[in-house]
């Protein structure tokens, strides 16, 4: 397979890379070594397509080879007396063709690019795809397995990132801004803005996945460990500690550089039943500022919305005997304790009671759960509201605490 590999031009390497969904651009020898790279590993549609794209770049080769396999089956058959031989069917030919699989049944159905979807992240814009979603396909029936991907960034890239860099003062002699560079690097006190983003999910279609990650993974980016979350240690016996479901910041151990290739080696322990992929992003690294910008750029929801929100929940329910006429809320955060600037909730939250938008977004930004602090219940980024009638009652009242009545009027509490 891999002296098919290494005769094709650049036309069959451009063909293939984009039948595997790698990165076609680039010289011959950038292409060969991807394509070289697909060897690891690869299943029956990769194979197949190597084959065909080799019988189309040596015809008569092909045909010469299947003439003489047909002559070596029978060699009492006098040359004067053999009757032409079909050639062999080849992939590609519309015949069915029977690949003999490599590795377990269990395996053999896994995709070698899915169709995975991973969750969106709040904290990062995503530029680009230096790898898209792949399979981590186990090779035999071993538990531990080994697989290994490459990919490369474009000249705008590289630079992007390189440009990107958050700077600390510097020292201006070279040998000790060199020395400083490279120890704050290491530390995370210098980070780039526009990051390389490893990520891992289950692979699962049916719905956009989280980050999950693989049992026993260990990953090494041009031979350096990359830094992955701790497990969460656990008190049950037999269960391996799970890794925090968050993508992984490979940039500083990555070749900043649109002439070398980044390799990516993976250990696993594969499951019966489950498995998983990767996907390296490009991605812009938000804060918490940008996210409350952006908040504010969507719109206020009206005072009128959360006032007929009132006046639902004070109706008069004929089958109940016990009418509530009025209703308290605070207009102090839950996450700070302190009185709220920015009155926000969830769209698919059904209280009335909001929390300061500023606190919990800087409190994602720091540890990202996504859970409202009122009623415990998701709150995802996407769904949060500034409400426009506590945005007007905070400019009103200087109270931490109001009653709202049946007709959406409200009133100030004082403390007693």
């Amino acid at each position: 397979m891999q002296h098919m590999v290494m005769s094709f031009r650049v036309s069959e390497l451009q063909v293939l890379l984009g039948f595997a969904g790698r990165n076609k651009s680039g010289r011959k020898q950038e292409l060969l070594q991807r394509a070289l790279a697909l060897l690891d590993g690869c299943g029956a549609p990769i194979q197949i397509k190597i084959r065909e794209l080799s019988k189309r770049r040596f015809p008569s080769k092909a045909a010469a080879a299947a003439a003489a396999a047909s002559s070596s089956s029978s060699p009492h058959t006098s040359p004067l007396k053999q009757q032409p031989h079909a050639p062999l069917p080849q992939p590609g030919d519309g015949l069915e063709y029977k690949h003999t699989p490599a590795m377990p049944p269990n395996h053999n159905q896994v995709p070698v690019l899915p169709d995975v979807s991973l969750k969106m992240l709040p904290f990062y814009d995503v530029l680009d795809e230096l790898l898209k979603p792949s399979s981590l396909v186990p090779k035999g029936a071993a538990r531990f397995q080994e697989t290994f991907f490459v990919f490369h960034l474009t000249p705008q890239q590289a630079q992007d990132v390189a440009a990107s860099r958050y700077l600390l003062p510097l020292p201006t002699d070279p040998f000790s801004y060199s020395l400083f560079v490279s120890r704050e690097m290491k530390s995370g006190r210098i980070e780039h803005s526009v990051q390389v983003q490893l990520r891992f999910c289950l692979l699962e279609t049916s719905c956009d996945q989280e980050d999950n990650f693989p049992p026993s993974i260990c990953v090494r980016v041009n031979g350096k460990m990359a830094p992955l979350p701790n497990p969460i240690p656990t008190n049950k016996a037999g269960v391996e500690p799970k890794r925090p479901s968050r993508p992984v910041n490979i940039t500083s151990i990555c070749r900043i550089s649109p002439t070398h290739p980044n390799q990516i080696s993976i250990s696993w322990a594969s499951e019966l039943g489950r498995s998983y992929c990767v996907a390296v992003h490009l991605v812009r690294k938000l804060n918490s500022d940008i996210l409350l910008s952006r908040m504010k750029r969507s719109g206020i929801k009206h005072p009128d919305h959360t006032t007929a929100l009132i006046k639902e929940k004070l109706a008069h329910d004929p089958d109940n005997e016990i009418a509530t006429t009025s209703l308290r809320v605070s207009l102090q955060c839950p996450l700070g304790k302190m009185r709220m600037t920015i009155p926000s909730r969830a769209s698919t939250c059904n209280h009335l009671q909001c929390f300061d938008a500023p606190m919990f977004l800087l409190m994602n930004e720091k540890k990202p759960t996504w859970t409202c602090p009122v009623c415990d219940k998701p709150a995802l980024f996407y769904n949060l509201i500034i409400d426009g009638l506590f945005t007007e009652i905070l400019k009103k009242t200087s109270e931490m605490e109001i009653e709202f009545l049946e007709d959406g009027s409200w009133r100030p509490l004082k403390p007693k």
